[in-house]
This record gives structure tokens, sequence and C-alpha cells, in this order.
């Protein structure tokens, strides 16, 4: 008899029977709301009936046209729809299946691009568990350790973590982006890296935003010494954080964009877009996938992005977000251990940390536990585990809203006035 791998570990104890819009029934007839939503994927709520009924038609019409050998009409539509919502200038895309093939076909890219070997990342950031991606992930040692020899060429820059350093966000900044120039006169010359890649807010490292001022001044240096500005918007894009892309809360553009997640509602699809002239620098046969840009996955895609545009959910994330960091700042006021509330829309992070400052993750696993049984599913992040980390779907209501701080108000006080 099989079964599931022992390395996996279950968030939850919770089996679905069925799911809808912000809710998952489980098969112990229990309602729970779900504020993880896959891990910021079920972007238009679970089973969204335009979503479904795209998908549906589209089996009925072809699963699987293998887009190297033969093209599909939904691919094609799905690109002209990015095309409506990309930055200006990203007027050419690359299609594979998951966030870590996207890192890796950016990556790629721009080694092929710059004629250079090296990259620098931010520290916290998330982009995968593939090998390559692996080794540019900085969120936790559990994502890299075991497995060595890594990819070679990374390099890690501090991120601008003012909660932290125990500075405001101007100090932080400023210290970021000396420690990024030293590093490119101590360890990686410019001539030498290819890209700076980061993630406009930190997911898995914590769910910090990259603050304005921070992401223009790798706009600036990238731009000085000719390396390609990577961001990688795969949990923050697609309306997550109140704007359509992350970095929108700056004035920069990237040169490549990396998105997946939220982008088809839970199918699996993830893309890569740059500028033409940019992407045809890479080599020819260096893109492609069997999977990569599958037909039901871009009709589901299609059908999302007519959704977040047609029943303003990007608009949505903005005010149901600031409603969410609202009352959790309200929490906040009661509990000691509930040290930041941070994030940006339906992307908002608690950090809990000890009498001295320091990190306890045991609080945030506890807390994190204890919503299940109150009817709310959240998960937690950051290097240490000692962020809860709040995702509802951006169909989310207000009532969805003040429930779930309701339930959440309820697990603290299960844990904390214990």
């Amino acid at each position: 008899m099989a079964s599931l791998s022992p390395l996996l570990k279950q968030a939850t104890p919770v089996v679905v029977d069925y799911a809808s819009g912000s809710w998952i029934h489980g098969t112990d007839g229990r309602d729970y709301l779900d504020f993880t939503t896959g891990i910021g994927v079920t972007s238009t709520g679970h089973c969204h009936p335009r979503v479904v009924e795209a998908a549906r038609e589209q089996t009925g019409k072809v699963i699987h046209a293998q887009y190297t050998t033969v093209m599909h009409k939904p691919l094609l539509e799905l690109t002209d729809k990015l095309g409506e919502v990309l930055p200006a200038g990203l007027d050419s895309v690359f299609y594979a299946n998951s966030g870590s093939e996207a890192v890796e076909a950016a990556i790629r890219l721009a080694r092929m691009a710059t004629g250079r070997p090296n990259i620098v990342v931010f520290q916290g950031g998330f982009h995968g568990r593939t090998v390559a991606a692996a080794s540019l992930t900085t969120a936790g040692t559990k994502f890299s350790a075991g497995f060595a020899p890594l990819m070679a060429g990374v390099h890690m820059a501090p991120f601008p973590y003012a909660f932290r350093y125990g500075w405001d966000e101007k100090t932080a900044v400023d210290f970021a982006l000396r420690e990024l120039d030293y590093l490119l006169v101590s360890r990686t010359a410019p001539n030498d890296t290819a890209a700076f890649l980061i993630e406009p807010v930190l997911g898995d490292g914590g769910y910090l935003p990259a603050p304005p001022a921070f992401l223009e001044g790798l706009r600036e240096r990238a731009d000085r010494h000719g390396i390609v500005l990577i961001l990688d918007e795969v949990q923050a894009g697609c309306g997550r954080t109140g704007k359509f892309w992350g970095h929108e809360y700056s004035s920069i553009s990237p040169d490549i964009l990396i998105t997946a997640k939220g982008i088809a509602s839970g199918f699996p699809i993830s893309a890569i877009a740059a500028s033409a002239a940019l992407m045809a620098k890479g080599w020819p046969g260096s893109q492609g996938g069997t999977y990569g840009g599958n037909a039901v996955a871009a009709a589901a895609g299609c059908a999302t992005l007519d959704v977040i545009r047609d029943e303003g959910l990007v608009e949505n994330a903005r005010v149901r977000g600031e409603q969410l960091r609202d009352g959790l700042r309200l929490l906040q006021d009661k509990y000691a251990a509930f040290a930041d509330v941070r994030g940006l829309g339906l992307m908002q992070g608690i950090e809990f940390a000890d009498a001295a400052g320091e990190p306890d993750p045991e609080t945030a696993s506890a807390v994190q536990q204890a919503t299940t049984p109150r009817g709310l599913l959240t998960l937690t992040c950051g290097p240490a585990g000692n962020v809860v980390r709040l995702i509802p779907a951006l169909i989310v209501t207000e009532a969805e809203i003040d429930l779930g701080l309701e339930c959440f108000g309820h697990a603290l006080s299960d844990v904390l006035a214990a």
C-alpha cells in the first residue's frame, strides 16, 4: 500500500470535500474560511464559475497541444490579455508550469543576454525549490540544505528589513543600498553581474514589502551598470497587493517580470515577460517544455484575468486589505507577543517576538494551529517561522474579513491568554 512522503508537512489536518469562493468544506462536515488560498493561488476564490466553465469547455476541445509543436488559441488569447496588464514595454512572453521554472527561465535569459555569470539576490527571498531556484532562495535553510553543491554565481545582499534591524524604513533602505554597492566592489563586479532578482513583497521570507525607495535604488544601479532587473511577482502579482503588480507602489518597471500562482486560479501555469529586444538575446532553443502553456491552464488564465477586471478585484484587494490590516493592528494592541503587522493588500503578515524582541516561532506555530479549530485556515512563514500570513482570495467580502479577524482573535486568546 502506497502513502504520501513523510517529508511533506501538513499545515492543517483538513481534508477537502469541496470548496467554493472563500470557503473550504471538509470531509469532517465543517466549513473553513480559507485565508491560505493554496499559498496565494486561488485568486478568484475556489471554483469561480467563470473559471470552471472556461476549463470545462477547453477540456472538451483540446487538453494538451504542445506549444512548440502546434499552437493553440487559449495561449494566444492569454498573451493578448496579459499584454493589457503587463508593464509598458514588456511585450514578449514565455510560458512554463511553475514559479521555479519561470525563475530559472528568467536567470537563463539574463545570463545569455548579458554574457555575465552572476546573480544578486536579497536576503529573505523565495524563488523556488528546484536546484537553481533553491540556490537563489534565502528565505530559510530548509529550501537549500542537504543537496549541495548548489548553483554557482549567486551573491546575496541585505533586504531593508526595518523591523528586524530596529530602524526606521529610510535608515534600512540606505543601509541595504550601501551594502549592495559594497557587494559590487567587493564580491561581484558590475561587469560580472547579470541580474538583480527580488520579490516586491517577500513571500516565504516574512511578508515584507520592499520599500519603493529600495526598488528605485535597484533600478538606478541596474541602469547604471547594464544589469537586468528581475522582479519575482509569483506571489505578489495578479492583484494580490491591491495593485495588479506588487512593484507598482514604486515608480520602477522591471526588465523581466515573473508571474505564476494567482494567474490561473489554481491551474499550473507561469510566465516570464520581457521586451522583445531582450527576449531575442536568448539563445535559440533555450526555451521550451512539454507542458508549458497548457491549453486548459491557459483558458483558465484568460477567465481569471477577465474576472479580476470585470469584478474589480484589484480594488477589492486594496480595500479589504486595509480592513484586514486595521483589524490586525487593533488585535496587536492587546498582545505584546504580536510584534509587527505588515503587508500590502490581501498579503498580510503578523510577526511574533518574545519579551527580548527575538523571533518566537513557537507562538506563531501555536496561533496558526489554533486558527483551524476556530474555522480559519492560515499559514506561517519567515526564516525563523515566526510569522503568520493571511492570504484571502481577492473576492473576499467585508463580512468574511470581519469573521476572519474574529476567528484570529479567538485563536490569539486561546494561545496567549492561556
